[in-house]
């Protein structure tokens, strides 16, 4: 009988990047499972935006694969169409109203933008996304960038500081949309200062230390690894022990 594996949905393998004599990433191997939300952590300087970079396809490596639910994506860069990406900080045209950049990158992807307007209700942005985004808070920007992500109904959703500049409400919103979807089969790579929030959300950690994985799995591993009882401390307890091997 012949036993058909589902893979995972994002395999990094042997990756390595430099800028000039600076190794940013050295030899990153790890396997993101499906439905599962992963916390990339580390210091700054540790390698994580380029990891991010290197996924989305903004940068490219010097060495190794990235593999998305089985395809090489150096091989085939349109199926970065699955993935939904939020930035921390996203820089929209300033005449351009919401509903306007939408068509925009309708347009540009030859695919109809399915709008999530339940998302769109919970958020309150009604009609805020009629309005030029110069005239829009930067909490009601950062509402309109979540929608953005989960515009064309993408399979992995890499979400950098999500909930920087929301209020209360709004943070809350965005984490059910996040469980949410994560039931349904989505997954999830989340970036953010917050520990208490990535504890709240994440299922599995990877750890990043002067450009090498120190740690990939669940966060119940990470927790009896490094006999600390919460997040904050197990990613402290990993930076000290990375710091006694480089001393």
């Amino acid at each position: 009988m012949i036993v058909h594996t589902v893979p995972p949905m994002l395999e990094v393998d042997h990756l390595a990047k430099r800028f000039g004599e600076l190794r940013v990433l050295q030899d990153i191997s790890l396997s993101l499972a499906r439905g599962r939300v992963t916390a990339i952590l580390g210091p700054n300087g540790a390698g994580k935006t380029t990891l991010i970079k290197s996924i989305l396809g903004l940068t490219s490596p010097d060495g190794g694969k990235i593999r998305l639910a089985g395809h090489a994506m150096h091989d085939d860069p349109s199926s970065r169409a699955a993935i939904g990406y939020m930035p921390q900080s996203a820089r929209f045209p300033d005449n351009l109203t919401g509903t306007e950049l939408i068509a925009m990158l309708s347009d540009l992807r030859g695919d109809a933008a399915l709008v999530d307007r339940e998302l769109v209700e919970r958020f309150r942005l009604g009609g805020e996304l009629g309005k030029p985004f110069r005239t829009l808070s930067g909490g009601t920007k950062q509402k309109v960038n979540a929608i953005l992500a989960f515009l064309f109904t993408p399979q992995l959703l890499i979400l950098d500081e999500p909930t920087a500049g929301l209020d209360p409400v709004a943070s809350g919103v965005l984490k059910d949309k996040i469980r949410e979807e994560r039931r349904r089969g989505k997954t999830f790579v989340l970036t953010s200062h917050v520990m208490t929030e990535l504890e709240e959300l994440a299922d599995d950690v990877v750890f990043l230390l002067d450009g090498t994985l120190r740690f990939a799995g669940s966060l119940h591993d990470l927790k009896l690894e490094t006999r600390q009882l919460n997040l904050e401390r197990a990613v402290a307890q990993l930076m000290r022990d990375g710091a006694s091997e480089a001393a």
